[in-house]
């Protein structure tokens, strides 16, 4: 099973990609079958700012085009948001607006987890509820979600694994899935 992995922020070293990282570690060492994660760096996707009127005048840019072909040949989309003043990160929503131009149905029809890290007490609540809520309406078969609070109290960075086991449990069970 492809599986791309999306830390929906600029940030190399941010919790959201810490979290991924967990989550791909499960999956490749025998949580799902055949598991392949294919990482994917924002900082990659750097494009102008879209406006109607930037697309008006052009084409959808290439590297919008290259992530949406990303998406369309992988068979599962595992993603973690970072959230910014309670919503997407610039970097995520700004990639995500052009790719939508090339179709609304971004995920593909593909099964999709949605996570979310923060180093607060609501695990990226706003966010999450967003992408979730509009997943649907944006091609994803959203096979769950899960927010992770207070991330670095439940998160041990020298193991690279989540040190709350209810978390943990949480995080294997919903990765698990993709297996059925």
């Amino acid at each position: 099973m492809k599986i791309l992995a999306i830390p929906a922020s600029p940030s190399v070293n941010g919790i959201n990609r810490q979290l991924l990282g967990h989550a791909a570690r499960l999956l490749e060492g025998g949580l799902v079958p055949n598991a392949e994660v294919e990482f994917i760096d924002l900082n990659d996707y750097e494009l102008p700012i879209y406006t109607p009127q930037r697309e008006q005048e052009g084409a959808v840019p290439a590297l919008a085009h290259e992530l949406y072909d990303k998406v369309g040949s992988t068979d599962t989309v595992l993603i973690s948001f970072a959230e910014y003043n309670g919503s997407y990160t610039s970097a995520w929503k700004n990639i995500y607006d052009w790719m939508s131009r090339i179709d609304m149905a971004v995920y593909q029809n593909k099964k999709v987890i949605m996570l979310a890290a923060s180093p607060g007490p609501r695990g990226g609540a706003g966010v999450l509820g967003a992408a979730t809520m509009s997943a649907p309406f944006f091609g994803a078969e959203l096979v769950g979600s899960l927010g992770i609070a207070r991330f670095h109290d439940n998160f041990d960075a020298n193991t690279g694994e989540l040190s709350d086991l209810d978390l943990n449990a949480q995080l294997e069970k919903l990765l698990a899935s993709l297996a059925d």
